[in-house]
Formats: C-alpha cells, sequence, structure tokens
C-alpha cells in the first residue's frame, strides 16, 4: 500500500511516499480502508519536530474517515465495511492517517451515520471536535445566548458557528469579507470584518451590548478584547495563540463583569467518543458541514501542509488517498 511518511524532520519536503506493508490491527483496533484525512497545522508540529520528536520512519495524520477493512480478535462493536470517522488527538497522539489503510483504536473512532459525506468526516476531527468541547462541554452555550467566534472562516471556527447555531445561539463571528456570505449561509447571524476599527463597538451593538460566550483562537490579540465586548458571566474559551504570553492591559473590564476564561487543549478530551457522537449526528442531519477548500492525492501531502500553514481558506483541506 501507499503511505506518507517521514524518515527525518524538517519542512515538508521530508514528506514522501513510500510502499509499506498493510498493518494488522491489534485486539482493541480497527484497520481502515481511509477514504479521507484531514489536514491540520498539528500536522505539521510532528512533521517538523516542534513538539516531541516522533520516532521514524513516521506516517502523519490525526484525522479520518473510511471503511473497516478488518477488526482486532477484542472488537465487538464495528463489523467489516463500517462507515467510520475519528482523530486521534488525545490519550496517546495516534496518527498514520495519510495513508491507503490505517490502523485505529476504537476509543477514538465512532460509527458515520449514512447521511453524512465520508471526505467531510475526514477532514472534521480536530477541528469540529474542538469546537464542540469549547462551546458544548466548557462554554455550555444555552439558546438564545450571543455567542463570539473569533476566526469563522477557519476549520474550528467554521464548524463552532454551526455547533452554536445548532443549539439556537445567536452567533456573532469575524472573517474577511470575501466569506461573509457563506457564513451567513452557515448559521451566523452577524459577520463582522475582523479588520475594521470600530470591531469592539460593532460587536457591542450586534449583541445587545455584549456577548455571552466567546471562542477565541488568538489569546493574545483578543483576551483584552474579549473582556471588553462581554456581558457579566460571560465564559471564554482559549484555544490558541500566537504568542505564549497574553496579557491584560486592564483585567477591571474582566473582574467588573464576573467573566470566566477557560483554556482549553483538545488534548485532554476524556473520552473523543463523546464529542465524535455528537458532531456525527449533526453531520447527517444538516447541522453541520464540513467545507472542503482543496482535496490532494497523498503525493501531494507536502503540497497540502505547506498551503494548511500559509493559505488564505474556509474550511479545511484533505487528502483523499
Amino acid at each position: 500500500m501507499r503511505a506518507v511518511r517521514l524518515h527525518e524532520h524538517g519542512d515538508a519536503d521530508v514528506l514522501q511516499v513510500d510502499d509499506v506493508d498493510r498493518p494488522e490491527p491489534g485486539a482493541d483496533e480497527l484497520l481502515l480502508e481511509v477514504a479521507a484525512a484531514g489536514v491540520n497545522p498539528v500536522d505539521t508540529y510532528f512533521r517538523d519536530g516542534s513538539y516531541e520528536p516522533v520516532d521514524v520512519p513516521f506516517t502523519p495524520g490525526v484525522d479520518f474517515a473510511g471503511v473497516v477493512a478488518e477488526t482486532g480478535a477484542g472488537v465487538d462493536e464495528f463489523s467489516e465495511g463500517d462507515r467510520v470517522f475519528g482523530t486521534g488527538i488525545g490519550n496517546g497522539g495516534f496518527q498514520g492517517a495519510y495513508a491507503e489503510y490505517a490502523t485505529v483504536p476504537t476509543d477514538r473512532v465512532v460509527q458515520l451515520p449514512d447521511g453524512a459525506d465520508l471526505a467531510e468526516a475526514g477532514a472534521a476531527g480536530v477541528a469540529a471536535v474542538t469546537a464542540w468541547r469549547a462551546l458544548v462541554d466548557h462554554a455550555a452555550l444555552d439558546p438564545a445566548e450571543y455567542c463570539l467566534v473569533h476566526g469563522g472562516s477557519g476549520g474550528v471556527g467554521h464548524a463552532a458557528v454551526q455547533i452554536a447555531d445548532a443549539v439556537s445561539a445567536r452567533v456573532i463571528t469575524t472573517a474577511s469579507d470575501e466569506y461573509h456570505e457563506t457564513l451567513e449561509d452557515l448559521g451566523a447571524e452577524t459577520v463582522l470584518d475582523y479588520a475594521r476599527d470600530d470591531l469592539a463597538d460593532a460587536v457591542l451593538e450586534a449583541s445587545d451590548g455584549g456577548v455571552d460566550a466567546v471562542l477565541d483562537h488568538r489569546l493574545d490579540d483578543y483576551l483584552q478584547f474579549d473582556a471588553d465586548v462581554a456581558a457579566t458571566g460571560c465564559r471564554v474559551v482559549g484555544i490558541g495563540e500566537n504568542s505564549p504570553d497574553p496579557g491584560f492591559s486592564n483585567d477591571g473590564a474582566a473582574r467588573s463583569k464576573d467573566v470566566s476564561y477557560q483554556f482549553m487543549s483538545m488534548f485532554n478530551t476524556p473520552d473523543l467518543r463523546v464529542p465524535l457522537r455528537g458532531v456525527a449526528h449533526l453531520m447527517a442531519t444538516d447541522g453541520l458541514s464540513i467545507e472542503l477548500a482543496q482535496t490532494y492525492d497523498l503525493a501531494e501531502a507536502a503540497q497540502a501542509q505547506r498551503d494548511v500553514m500559509s493559505d488564505s481558506f474556509l474550511g479545511k483541506l484533505v487528502l483523499e488517498p
């Protein structure tokens, strides 16, 4: 079978397609014929050694969807031919989806309903589970609340817009002008250009004086902003930053409104199957669609990893073996 592998850490050029033996599933694993593998920034961090270096040769890819080709000896909840999807982040860091076949532990994979698309599901994992954990588990978003999603055109952002809409929250998001119409179609009530000078005033106006929940992917840029646009009791969930030292210029804005901050990582998800099942339900009932900005062959994996870190696009990138 074909598999993308790196034999040393470095830039995207270290990725190559090798012919390798098809893996055998362990007792609690599935062997999948991979239909689609999402391309995520985290894949590049394992490749270049930004995270703890992995043993090489190594096949990247944490997000996957496909059809069960074989089950391990201890597996009874899945059968050959089942359509499944999942993500390997958390609980040990499984990878290997950039390949024609991959083995997957059963604790990070769920059945994919017939109404859900395999390619979209392959790109859903990290983005949709992060959005679910942030808004459903940590923010406990309620119907009719105002929810601000920074960067609505991103992988997590466009999933978060739809998840917030699915619980009947009133969604405010930011994005470049070219993505406004699409984000409105996905469920955003208000879409604002993130570069406008009066962005805080615009958010306050759109939310009748303050938002109830915030999903923030750039805490170093928006930590103070979130406090300034918060309603009393607002829950801010931080999922990332460009600089590791975000800070307030005036924390009184947060204290005066009892704003709570939850900083999270998907690595800490207790049971990945719980949010995955929620995501699967939304995908099957048209409550969530993963926008595929571009698809690639395995031989184009290096370019896909370059694009995920440099290009502006709405949604996700995906490899289709």
